[in-house]
């Protein structure tokens, strides 16, 4: 395997504090602006919530990826993320991101696995390790229900 990546974003910009960022890998191009609370529009990706976006994501695929490999079945996974923004004498910086999977297993006795694999995924997410944001986990395991069995995603 090979010991280096590279991704290539290009972003351009619109109007003040507005842009669209694309990528080779993904052509779909995506609207961005500062946030509201910095003189930016409403109803539009913020680079504030790529940020909080990166770090849910590569959680997601992190313990969807571990889970496969370790044979636990699960039937859902939703996973909330919230960013802490605060403001010190250099200026803004994330400070804290909370994670909170609500995942349904398919069977009581992996409740314990299931944890163990959601936190091996909260300390092995490269975006996580790769910031110096604290990364704080808030699980909720809970065993699916019949209905949530049939639409089953692992």
């Amino acid at each position: 395997m090979d010991t280096a990546h590279t991704y290539k974003v290009k972003a351009r910009a619109t109007k003040p504090r507005s842009g669209v960022v694309v990528s080779d890998a993904a052509p779909q191009a995506i609207t961005f602006s500062a946030p509201p609370e910095f003189l930016g529009d409403a109803g539009v990706w913020t680079p504030e919530a790529f940020f909080v976006a990166a770090v849910v994501s590569c959680f997601v695929s992190t313990f969807s990826g571990m889970a496969d490999l370790s044979k636990l079945r699960f039937a859902s996974l939703d996973v909330e993320a919230e960013g802490t923004l605060e403001r010190d004498a250099t200026g803004w910086k994330f400070t804290a991101i909370k994670l909170r999977p609500d995942l349904k297993i398919m069977e009581e006795r992996d409740g314990d696995r299931a944890n163990r694999l959601l936190e091996k995924a909260e300390r092995t997410c490269l975006i996580a390790r790769s910031i110096s944001a604290a990364t704080m986990l808030e699980p909720s395991i809970a065993v699916a229900s019949e209905s949530q069995v049939s639409e089953s995603v692992a």
